[in-house]
């Protein structure tokens, strides 16, 4: 962590209902009585990408030093169906029946009207966005270096995905061929929960390979073909969802192992 050069108005003008917590730093919206929690995510540096000895480690992956050098809004939760439908009016999803899961089904094109319309209805002044690539993976680690926030190995009670292969104890497989609630695994050590696991999350960047020397606030190439996607999902082996996993789609494509997650500031 570094100190802080941009510390966020606390509360905020758009702010619902707001605290700190052994986390940090909290503040929610709410939209037609939905309401979403943010979280502060303070500036730092960390390594990017796999180690050249972890397992399962793909070639786009280099490790290299990034900082990020401002705080941001990040919400503590991927993007529920209720949240979506109270701004678009509508739900996407494959799996609809519990607006309390995250939305699915969506493509990064339906993600950027979503926040537009979002920015509209939105109190006060904050404006939203998809994190970039840097910022999701350095809010998934939250400080850790190991394989997954939670450690080197995973197993079903850590996050939502094809439990039949695990890094850790094969036996605790346990394959829920859905999405989950977007609280129904325990948070990281930033307080924020699923970020591995249940679905795949678009970030704002395009794909491209990665810079060897330190990168500053990265946000991608200024074109391409596919955005990025991370976090692995619930139909995934336990290999997608390392933190340094990589994975990218045409900004147009909609899968029900796809959705968001808000950042802001």
């Amino acid at each position: 962590m570094m100190l802080d050069p941009n510390p966020p108005q606390f509360p905020a003008p758009w702010a619902s209902a707001w605290g700190e917590d052994s986390y940090g730093l909290w503040q929610a919206f709410e939209v037609q009585g939905v309401r979403q929690v943010m979280r502060w995510i303070l500036p730092g540096q960390f390594q990017m990408g796999a180690s050249a000895a972890e397992p399962d480690g793909i070639y786009d992956e280099k490790q290299h030093p990034v900082i990020i050098s401002r705080g941001f809004w990040l919400a503590e939760t991927a993007c529920t169906q209720a949240l979506w439908q109270a701004v678009i009016e509508e739900n996407p999803s494959h799996f609809d029946n519990d607006p309390l899961c995250p939305v699915d089904s969506v493509s990064w094109n339906d993600c950027e009207e979503f926040v537009q319309q979002l920015n509209r209805l939105s109190p006060g002044d904050l404006v939203l966005r998809l994190p970039t690539e840097a910022e999701w993976e350095y809010a998934c680690r939250a400080g850790t270096t190991t394989v997954f926030s939670m450690g080197d190995d995973l197993s079903s009670t850590d996050a939502n995905f094809n439990g039949n292969h695990p890094y850790g104890d094969a036996s605790k497989g346990v394959f829920h061929q859905r999405t989950l609630p977007v609280h129904a695994f325990a948070p990281n050590r930033w307080g924020l929960f699923q970020m591995q696991g249940n679905l795949w999350e678009w970030c704002e960047d395009w794909v491209d390979n990665y810079p060897s020397e330190l990168s500053v606030d990265p946000v991608g190439p200024a074109g391409g073909r596919e955005r990025v996607l991370r976090g692995g999902c619930w139909i995934g082996h336990a290999q997608g969802l390392r933190a340094a996993r990589r994975y990218a789609s045409a900004p147009d494509g909609r899968y029900h192992n796809v959705g968001l997650r808000l950042a802001g500031g």
